[in-house]
């Protein structure tokens, strides 16, 4: 394609609306942190290696009985909060702007386990009820 010489009408996308395709034998709930494989295929949150978590499921996606790709799983990415981990892994205020980690399809934690876990997203908040981690995979892998 040559370099423009006039204006262009340049599709959007807007907001973090996304659909990618499940693994097979996954159940994903609504809400729920989700994750792509290096196959590029979804999955839920959980504790893994090679995983990227993408953002929070909109719907209940059942693969159990699917192979990989038979369904669609809509999800957001953006800033969304989730249960903390406790001790060691416990999010505070002095973690604001760091990596977070998928601890399970609800929970993030501070650390990777040891080399156990996969980067969630950046901590953007932290408050009574949770860590607000903002889910964007290109940054995240970036990070």
């Amino acid at each position: 394609m040559t370099a423009l010489t006039d204006n262009r009408n340049t599709p959007q996308s807007l907001g973090g609306n996304r659909v990618g395709k499940a693994v097979g034998g996954v159940l994903i709930f609504a809400g729920a942190i989700v994750m792509r494989n290096a196959a590029g295929l979804l999955t839920k949150g959980q504790t893994a290696n090679g995983l990227v978590a993408v953002g929070r499921a909109d719907d209940q996606v059942d693969n159990r009985l699917g192979a990989d790709g038979d369904l669609d799983v809509p999800f957001n990415a953006g800033l969304f909060r989730y249960a903390n981990s406790a001790g060691a892994d416990e999010i505070t205020a002095a973690d604001i702007g760091s990596l977070a980690f998928v601890a399970d399809d609800q929970t993030v934690a501070k650390t990777d386990g040891g080399g156990t876990r996969s980067r969630a997203g950046f901590i953007d908040n932290v408050d009574a009820q949770g860590v607000w981690v903002r889910f964007d995979e290109a940054l995240t892998n970036a990070g």
